[in-house]
C-alpha cells in the first residue's frame, strides 16, 4: 500500500494577532508582555510634588513680605499724620547798616552792620540742635565779617535769635570795587551778600534721629540815605 505524505511548505508565516492592549502582542512564543513604566511614573510623581511644595512655600513667604510693607508703610503714615514733624529752618528777621564810612583818599571802607538770624523749630514734640553755625558777609566779592555762633538747643515750638554785629576794619578797595560803592551811593542802594548755613539735629517720636543742612544764600539791601534795612525774604525754608 502506498503511502502519501504532504510536505509543509518550510517558508510559510504563521499568522500573529494584534490585541489593543499596546503592551500585550501574540507570536510565535504566545503572549510577551512590554515593560511595565510604574517605576517611571512614580518617579515623576514625586518629582512634581516637590515642585509643587516649594512653589507653595514661595508664595506663603512672598506673601507675608507683602503684608510686613503694607503694615510698616500704615504705621509709618499714622505715625506721621499724628507726629506731623517739621524741618526746622534759619531766617533773617532784621538787618540794619549801623555805619558806612569811605575814605575817598586813600579808597578805603569802614562798616558795621547788624544781622538777626533766627534759628526756628516747629516741632511740637521734639527739641532741635543746632550747631557749626557759619556765615560769611561779603561786600562786590569782598568779604566783611565770619558770622558764627556755638551748639545751641531750640525747644519746642520755639526759636532762638542771634544778633550779630559785623565791623571791619578799614579795607581797601580796588578801583571796580570802589566804583560799584560809588554807583549804589548814587543809587541809594548798597547790596551786601550772606551766604552759609548750620546743621540741625532733631528726632521724630520712634522713627529716630534726622539730620538736616540749613543754607543761606540771599542778597542784604540798604538805603544808603538813611541806612535802613530793605526787607526781603532770606531763609532756608523750602517754598
Amino acid at each position: 500500500m502506498a503511502v502519501q505524505a504532504k510536505l509543509k511548505p518550510q517558508n510559510q508565516k504563521q499568522p500573529t494577532a494584534k490585541f489593543s492592549d499596546p503592551n500585550v502582542v501574540i507570536g510565535r512564543s504566545g503572549l510577551n508582555p512590554m515593560p511595565s513604566n510604574s517605576k517611571s511614573s512614580s518617579s515623576r510623581s514625586d518629582v512634581d510634588r516637590g515642585r509643587n511644595a516649594f512653589v507653595c512655600c514661595a508664595a506663603v513667604i512672598c506673601t507675608v513680605i507683602t503684608l510686613a510693607i503694607i503694615i510698616a508703610g500704615i504705621v509709618t503714615f499714622i505715625g506721621y499724620l499724628v507726629i506731623h514733624p517739621r524741618v526746622p529752618y534759619v531766617s533773617v528777621v532784621y538787618a540794619h547798616l549801623d555805619r558806612m564810612e569811605i575814605d575817598h583818599y586813600e579808597d578805603a571802607l569802614r562798616l558795621q552792620v547788624t544781622i538777626v538770624i533766627r534759628a526756628n523749630n516747629g516741632n511740637h514734640m521734639a527739641r532741635a540742635v543746632f550747631s557749626h553755625s557759619n556765615y560769611t558777609l561779603s561786600l562786590d566779592g569782598k568779604d566783611i565779617a565770619q558770622l558764627v555762633a556755638p551748639y545751641f538747643d531750640v525747644g519746642k515750638k520755639s526759636s532762638v535769635d542771634f544778633n550779630y554785629v559785623a565791623q571791619s576794619t578799614p579795607s581797601p578797595l580796588d578801583p571796580e570795587q570802589a566804583d560799584d560803592v560809588e554807583t549804589g551811593l548814587q543809587k541809594d542802594l548798597i547790596t551786601f551778600n550772606l551766604k552759609g548755613g548750620a546743621r540741625v539735629r532733631w528726632r521724630v517720636g520712634r522713627l529716630g534721629s534726622f539730620r538736616f543742612l540749613c543754607c543761606l544764600d540771599c542778597r542784604l539791601q540798604f538805603h544808603a540815605s538813611n541806612l535802613s534795612y530793605v526787607p526781603s525774604s532770606c531763609t532756608s525754608k523750602a517754598k
